[in-house]
């Protein structure tokens, strides 16, 4: 009987919950999925009535949590994705893409995690983003109809919401899931060399879907 004792603790430990609890750092690497919802004012002065819409992008993620408290968490995401950009209506509409972008994204979110004890732990989480936009190309369409061209985004300063949940599979590992709302808009500037310089700006505000593996240190 006796010898059956530590065999049955050991099960217990094997069967806890990969509980986060406060002190821990949880890292969380996902799959995204970034998706703009975006709108756009007119090119300007010389195409008012033309807008620029930004494509979606899908990327590995890297973020990480600091857990608080039990409940309480922070956690900073880092990745970068690169998104497209294309004319939607007019002359723009006919040369399609007219450049591309990669943008970084850091943002910071406070956490509350509802059930730190347990197997499935929902959580809520709001705070700030900064966007860097980097790296802008002209696309060989847009080069082709007005001239070598240069491209800048301003960076840009928001807010950012988020739900997700953690699931365990292992006492130290968790499938994670997150979707987040980022408050994101730019004023791009093209220089152009047959209609000289051209501003429009974009709201981007991406919906960011995640999928992944969390870990437990």
């Amino acid at each position: 009987m006796n010898r059956l004792l530590p065999l049955a603790a050991l099960g217990l430990v094997v069967a806890a919950p990969a509980a986060a609890a406060q002190g821990d750092v949880l890292m969380r690497v996902r799959a995204i999925l970034v998706a703009p919802n975006e709108s756009s004012g007119g090119i300007l002065p010389a195409l008012p009535g033309e807008q620029v819409s930004v494509g979606n992008s899908f990327m590995p993620e890297v973020d990480f949590t600091y857990m608080a408290t039990d409940n309480i968490g922070f956690e900073l995401v880092l990745a970068t994705t690169r998104h497209g950009l294309t004319g939607k209506t007019g002359t723009t509409g006919g040369i399609g893409k007219l450049g591309s972008t990669w943008v970084l994204p850091p943002t910071l979110t406070a956490q509350y995690h509802f059930m730190p004890s347990a197997k499935f732990r929902p959580y809520v989480g709001a705070g700030v983003n900064y966007t860097i936009f980097w790296n802008e190309n002209a696309s060989a369409g847009l080069e082709t109809a007005v001239g070598p061209t240069n491209i800048h985004m301003d960076d840009s300063f928001g807010w950012a919401v988020q739900a997700g949940a953690d699931i365990d599979l292992t006492p130290k590992i968790f499938l994670n899931l997150d979707i987040k709302y980022i408050d994101m808009s730019t004023n791009a500037t093209l220089n152009t060399t047959a209609i000289g310089v051209q501003t429009v700006k974009v709201n981007i505000n991406p919906i960011v879907a995640g999928i992944g593996l969390g870990f437990r240190f």
